[in-house]
């Protein structure tokens, strides 16, 4: 088995993190291209859904500005040499974070309530508000490696406003099930992200035997 040097692992992990964060900004990209542009040229297939959106824009303001402070806050925050030279920023933008959590958890629970979607979007909102909880305790508590894991596993869950949108393009997800295609979609999304985070942050251990 190949060993690595601190630093060619130091190095080994920053290039993964680049890699990442390149997925998730086209992954981002291809989602508002597909999601939010064609909803706003009333794109066919959502018409139903863009009358839906406008009726409901006394929520889905304040939702959706909160959903996108929380996905632009992450990258920031999570970023080392941001956190050690700007630390003061570092705790506003988590204070931030924090608070349009709970905002867009709220909101969201208010939109899809009455109608098929909520049990997804509750569970969705219950995962949400439970992680960004606990890392906001355990950073309170001086807790370091427990509030960065547990900000991987909040804002995992932040990014499935983003890899559930990623079906819309699939005409069945709109027909006459699409609340209730929608519904299991937001759950299996909110469950594969905070698997795939618990595996990311226990690889070393997954892929290294104890000698």
């Amino acid at each position: 088995m190949a060993t690595y040097t601190p630093l060619a692992l130091g190095a080994r992990r920053s290039l993964f993190r680049t890699v990442l964060w390149i997925f998730l900004g086209i992954t981002t990209l291809f989602v508002f291209i597909t999601s939010e542009v064609l909803l706003v040229t009333d794109y066919p297939m959502y018409h139903a859904y863009r009358l839906q959106v406008i009726a409901d824009r006394h929520l889905l303001i304040p939702h959706t500005l909160a959903g996108m402070l929380a996905l632009l806050i992450g990258p920031i925050n999570f970023s080392s040499r941001i956190r050690q030279r700007y630390l003061k920023l570092h705790r506003v933008l988590g204070r931030i974070y924090v608070i349009s959590v709970f905002i867009g958890a709220a909101t969201g629970v208010a939109l899809a309530t009455g109608r098929p979607g909520l049990p997804g979007t509750s569970m969705q909102a219950a995962a949400w508000i439970v992680c960004t909880s606990a890392a906001l305790i355990t950073a309170r508590n001086r807790q370091i490696v427990q509030h960065r894991q547990w900000m991987v596993r909040s804002y995992a869950v932040t990014f499935t406003f983003v890899s559930s949108r990623l079906l819309n393009l699939w005409p069945r997800y709109w027909s006459h099930l699409g609340d209730s295609l929608a519904a299991v979609g937001v759950i299996a999304f909110t469950l594969a992200s905070l698997l795939i985070a618990d595996i990311g942050l226990n690889w070393h251990e997954l892929t290294t035997r104890r000698s």
